[in-house]
């Protein structure tokens, strides 16, 4: 059930999402859902999609593992375990079981800023997750044991996930490094040792806090439209009790960049070496203008598919490399990043791998893309359009993440027509000052040298 330390992964599904909206054509058939609000502070957002009789139920919970005291690493993800263990209408369990002997899917997620959980389900059992969720939402319950049970469940769960994943390793140190003060440097299932050490009563406090529907957003799509969902979000939502003086949700800054930053990471596991590197860089929450936009773009054109420039020279035309590309992340509250990788082939050091990229970059940033890449760029783009659209629970994702990270509907809405007037000038530039050397971390993963 647990997604935790996945949440790159799904940042990623969330920007393929929004890219699918590139499309120019398709931006006159993009969904503009209904909203409201109620009472007691908890957005709904309505997308209608009357083609099956089903809905995507889906709470997002303003809070992740950014939001965590310092020392208390991986208390957001662990509510993804104990989200299930019962209220005083529900027992341990039960909530899983109920939605699967009714037909229905569930699943849940955190990232450094949110946290969801979402049910698909026919459209005359949506009362039924309604209320379990709004249930959960403020009556969750779980006793001492029930708690230590599930803390050694989630250290288990780290050991296969990251601590047996060379690559997941030599990751969470790259993010270390370059969110050295940041909260954006700790990962969010924790660091093992603070994993152990999580308490009940801190659990709790953290629940009471932020598990409120002032600060969660209800997202529903499918079978049914604002008219109909209004009085059920009412009825099953709108007698729980807000958080009064929510916590505001304001992080460190890291402190200037020092140089760029190695990391080599040696591992038995590892059968072929590779590469990667990550640049900070801008969002959509913290962008001016159309940057992030200008930023996916120009990162497309570089690394995203077999078109693009590190791929056709890494891979094509100098054959050192079984794979190359590059990927922005624009998601983040706090911030964004853009990471570039590759994996050489047998026989071709990564020293000799590195210079082929950094000569990739450099001739990027000193000539910029071409009006043919920018042209083709969005054409990929708007091919997945085609994908996104026809899914109800692909849009409640966009929604749902977006408005959890600050951005608004109009800017959801908009976003095709952003990215549809990104200029040449626009990504070269945003590319020149994200893809800075002395901003980034470089990151070896290796086999243990000969004779260890």
């Amino acid at each position: 059930m647990s997604l935790g330390q996945g949440a790159t992964r799904i940042l990623a599904f969330v920007l393929m999402a929004f890219v699918a909206f590139a499309a120019p054509s398709f931006a006159q058939e993009l969904p503009r859902p209904e909203t409201f609000t109620l009472s007691n502070g908890l957005q709904v957002v309505v997308i209608t999609d009357r083609r099956a009789p089903v809905v995507t139920h889906m709470i997002w919970y303003r809070v992740g593992a950014a939001d965590e005291d310092r020392g208390r690493s991986g208390i957001a993800h662990f509510f993804e375990h104990l989200m299930f263990k019962g209220t005083r209408e529900i027992g341990p369990g039960e909530f899983s079981r109920m939605v699967a002997r009714n037909g229905g899917q569930l699943n849940a997620f955190t990232s450094w800023d949110y946290t969801a959980y979402y049910e698909r389900i026919a459209r005359d059992r949506l009362e039924l997750v309604m209320g379990m969720e709004a249930d959960r939402m403020r009556n969750l319950r779980f006793s001492d044991e029930t708690f230590v049970s599930e803390r050694d469940v989630i250290g288990e769960e780290r050991r296969q996930r990251i601590d047996n994943n060379p690559g997941a390793v030599m990751g969470e140190r790259m993010r270390a490094m370059l969110y050295p003060h940041h909260p954006y440097g700790t990962p969010i299932i924790g660091w093992a040792h603070e994993i152990e050490a999580l308490d009940r009563e801190s659990a709790l406090a953290f629940y009471q806090t932020w598990y409120a529907p002032n600060n969660a957003i209800l997202v529903v799509a499918g079978d049914i439209d604002a008219a109909e969902l209004r009085p059920l979000a009412q009825r099953y939502y709108g007698r729980l009790r807000p958080t009064r003086n929510l916590p505001a949700r304001t992080w460190v800054q890291d402190p200037p960049n020092v140089g760029p930053m190695r990391v080599t990471h040696r591992d038995e596991k590892v059968r072929q070496p590779s590469i990667s590197r990550m640049y900070r860089a801008i969002s959509y929450a913290t962008d001016e203008g159309r940057q992030a936009h200008a930023l996916d773009v120009a990162i497309d054109i570089l690394g995203g598919s077999e078109t693009s420039r590190l791929y056709r020279a890494l891979v094509e035309e100098q054959r050192i490399a079984v794979s190359a590309g590059a990927s922005a992340n624009t998601a983040g509250l706090g911030g964004g990043s853009v990471s570039v990788y590759a994996t050489p082939v047998e026989g071709v050091s990564l020293e000799q791998v590195e210079a082929a990229i950094d000569a990739v970059i450099a001739a990027y940033l000193r000539d910029g893309p071409t009006e043919a890449e920018l042209a083709r760029s969005k054409s990929s783009l708007a091919a997945a359009a085609v994908y996104s659209r026809d899914s109800q629970e692909s849009l409640a994702n966009i929604y749902g993440s977006s408005l959890a990270q600050g951005e608004s509907i109009d800017d959801v809405v908009n976003w095709p027509r952003d990215i549809e007037a990104v200029t040449r000038d626009e990504a070269l530039t945003i590319a020149r000052e994200t893809l800075v050397l002395d901003a980034s971390v470089t990151g070896w993963l290796l086999p243990p040298e000969a004779g260890q």
